[in-house]
């Protein structure tokens, strides 16, 4: 419908979450339909119209398809669009410090356009000499989520030892690549040799393992660290994070990003070696990146020259479509991305 030349109103398709998920999501349990959406922000509403261009797929998504009674994100609403950090373009805006045109990274719909109301982890993107889409990976929420947890939580030292689990993610494949430049000494883990390969020819990984050929975690590990490991960043915990325990040094530190391993498990996995935090003085602590996001300056200021003289590389693995959207986020939580999972909605 259009009101003097302008379009005020648009089919809108958008990814629905059918019913809430027990344990692994699969593609089924998601539908893309079709409906409307009017595209004038009302006037004193502090809202935004955005065209959305970049949807994430992250693994937190796993725990808002599930009904949970107590939980850091609340669960999406069953009928609804699911929701995520992406790129947009606004349309309109009743927001006194957003304009028609801008382009914006933060939580929004899946869908085509999205109406947004809360504003207070949206960022205006300022910087357009690099791709896009890199808003919704290095220069977005998993971008902050490796410098916040390897600068601010593991203060790095030269020559250190560090380890990387679910290295060539969105996450991990930027820390191994920070610790290099600090000059430390890195490994990385990851599911598929094809991987592995990435790790160590891409990023530049002094080591890395492809875990799935590795029966014995702890004697890989002794193996590739024998004066043992000064940082672990854990993106899988489980009995990986478990076999690390033993291959600490005194006072080493570990960051506690995420636990992929077990979240496809009715029955998460324990760990039997923490008397080794005791006994080397470890330093173990779990974060949550948006309680760290005024920093976020700070990381531009840092990545941006480094992206732009190719200091630091990033994979991206970019599905084509809301009608690809399921099956990418699906896909992340078996492995079978590589690199940073994006979808594309619209390129401009």
């Amino acid at each position: 419908m259009e009101t003097g030349g302008m379009i005020d109103e648009a089919s809108n398709m958008k990814v629905i979450l059918k019913n809430y998920v027990s344990v692994s999501p699969q593609e089924t349990d998601m539908h893309l339909t079709a409906g409307t959406i009017k595209l004038k922000a009302p006037t004193g509403s502090n809202t935004l119209v955005v065209k959305n261009l970049f949807l994430s797929c992250d693994p937190y998504m796993l725990f808002k398809m599930m009904k949970l009674e107590s939980h850091y994100t609340q669960s999406y609403t069953p009928g609804s669009p699911i929701t995520g950090y992406g790129v947009a373009k606004v349309l309109d805006s009743a927001h006194p410090d957003f304009e028609k045109d801008d382009l914006v990274w933060g939580i929004t719909g899946w869908e085509e356009y999205s109406v947004i109301t809360e504003t207070n982890h949206l960022f205006k993107i300022q910087h357009t000499d690099v791709p896009l889409s890199y808003y919704a990976g290095i220069l977005g929420m998993p971008g902050m989520t490796a410098y916040v947890g390897f600068y601010e939580l593991c203060c790095p030292k030269k020559g250190e030892n560090v380890f990387v689990s679910a290295a060539s993610g969105a996450v991990g494949q930027l820390v191994g690549q920070f610790a290099k430049l600090e000059g430390c000494y890195v490994v990385g883990s990851a599911g598929s040799n094809e991987k592995v390969d990435l790790l160590k020819n891409k990023f530049g990984f002094d080591e890395a393992f492809n875990y799935k050929e590795e029966p014995d975690f702890s004697a890989t590990l002794k193996r590739l660290f024998p004066q043992g490991i000064d940082i672990y960043f854990d993106n899988v915990g489980g009995k990986m994070l478990d076999a690390v325990l033993l291959n600490m040094r005194v006072h080493g530190r570990i960051a506690l990003c995420g636990m992929i391993s077990q979240y496809n498990l009715e029955q998460p996995e324990g760990l039997r070696n923490l008397t080794t935090i005791v006994s080397k003085q470890v330093r173990m602590q779990g974060y949550l990146v948006f309680d760290y996001y005024h920093l976020y300056p700070n990381y531009l200021q840092m990545i941006l020259p480094k992206i732009r003289q190719t200091q630091v590389l990033y994979v991206e693995d970019i599905a084509d479509g809301l009608e690809n959207a399921a099956a990418a986020l699906v896909g992340i939580f078996s492995g079978r991305n590589i690199g940073k999972q994006v979808v594309a909605v619209d390129c401009l």
